[in-house]
């Protein structure tokens, strides 16, 4: 297992942190975990060399927290640093915030958290947090030791990102990132912005959910066509540990398999690995993936509101991300969303609206039948 200093901290963790959101195989929300099954890959992975195990309050019907105290029982827990979140939809006042805390100690079965985040917090919710005293709370649990570090994850757009990484002494910052994301949410620019402050990025989603795991055809001759044979997986994992600011790239596994297969890509992927070759390879591979787009909108929202209230650019960036990584749509929650709440592209009749304000001057009722038509 390869391991990284975190920025500013100068704490030592492994390249690799188990993500412990999927160990039923699916996100957070779904049916109950296999608790012993769990507590075995969570023990593997730590035997394995793992030493940063993240987790929250909500992941697996809340029952994430409980699993990962029980496995880091019997001197586990010395072996590890623990990632969890405090889940901003309780989050009231301080009352509130400290009863979350406490439960959440209970539940790990520790004295203290290593990295507590605010779950996905954006500029909104933060400028919330900071009246009802998130800052206060944050700094005093730290003074008395029940936090080691403060710490936010992020999935907005990269201008609250940034507003929100300069409005507080962060110590740790957790983002979603992969080569398809590298312009998408934080982004690449959140990235180095975090590392000139020395503050260090953990990476979640690496593999967006999986679908960078199973290469479609035409990205796969990429792969296929390259001197060096490695695995989709592993060419993802070893672009991001490429970066020097990646202190952690985090990884859900609900099998023994994927474990050791982590396992084994970890040891062999450290910042800078990768050289010109294999860097203009995961561009290419970059390009092969978007030219599997099916229609070029940015997702401006000049089109909105509809007037029948379709969700213009919700239902097109499902098609592209559908038509980009081969995916199931009746998997897709996004498409699963516009049809309950009935903003489905069968609600369209063609007033021309859309096209009117669209600056890209898209076919938008056409190719909104055309996705319509492949998405259901």
């Amino acid at each position: 297992m390869k391991y990284r200093t975190m920025g500013k901290l100068g704490v030592q963790t492994s390249a690799f942190g188990l993500g412990c959101m999927r160990f039923n195989g699916e996100a957070s929300g779904d049916s109950v975990i296999d608790e012993e099954k769990a507590i075995r890959l969570i023990r593997q992975a730590i035997d394995g060399g793992v030493t940063y195990l993240d987790t929250a309050y909500v992941y697996l019907n809340k029952t994430s927290e409980t699993v990962v105290g029980k496995a880091l029982r019997d001197g586990y827990r010395e072996k590890v640093t623990i990632a969890t979140k405090m889940p901003l939809g309780h989050v009231h006042d301080r009352q509130s915030m400290e009863a979350l805390l406490e439960e959440e100690l209970e539940k790990l079965q520790t004295d203290h958290i290593d990295f507590y985040l605010m779950h996905g917090v954006n500029k909104e919710e933060w400028e919330k947090f900071k009246e009802i005293g998130a800052p206060e709370f944050f700094d005093d649990m730290k003074r008395e030791g029940r936090i080691r570090y403060k710490c936010f994850s992020f999935h907005g757009p990269y201008e609250d990102f940034e507003y929100i990484l300069n409005d507080y002494d962060w110590d740790m910052v957790q983002i979603q990132y992969n080569f398809m994301d590298i312009e998408n949410q934080a982004g690449l620019k959140g990235l180095k912005l975090a590392g000139e402050k020395g503050i260090p990025v953990v990476v979640m989603e690496g593999l967006l959910g999986g679908r960078l795991s199973n290469a479609p055809d035409n990205v796969q001759a990429l792969y296929d066509a390259f001197p060096v044979k490695r695995s989709a997986v592993e060419w993802a994992f070893r672009w991001l540990c490429n970066h020097k600011e990646v202190a952690v790239v985090l990884s859900g596994c609900n099998e023994p398999e994927q474990i050791a297969e982590n396992l084994r890509i970890f040891d062999t992927v450290e910042a800078g690995v990768m050289d010109e070759a294999e860097l203009r390879l995961m561009e290419n591979v970059r390009k092969a993936y978007l030219d599997r787009t099916r229609i070029g909108c940015t997702g401006c929202k000049y089109c909105m509101p509809c007037p029948n209230g379709v969700n213009i650019p919700g239902i097109f960036s499902v098609w592209n991300n559908v038509s980009l990584y081969c995916a199931d749509p009746a998997k897709d929650w996004g498409l699963k969303r516009i049809k309950e709440n009935g903003a489905g592209a069968d609600k369209c009749v063609g007033c021309g609206a859309c096209e009117a304000a669209c600056p890209q001057h898209l076919p938008i009722i056409d190719r909104l039948r055309n996705a319509w038509e492949e998405l259901c």
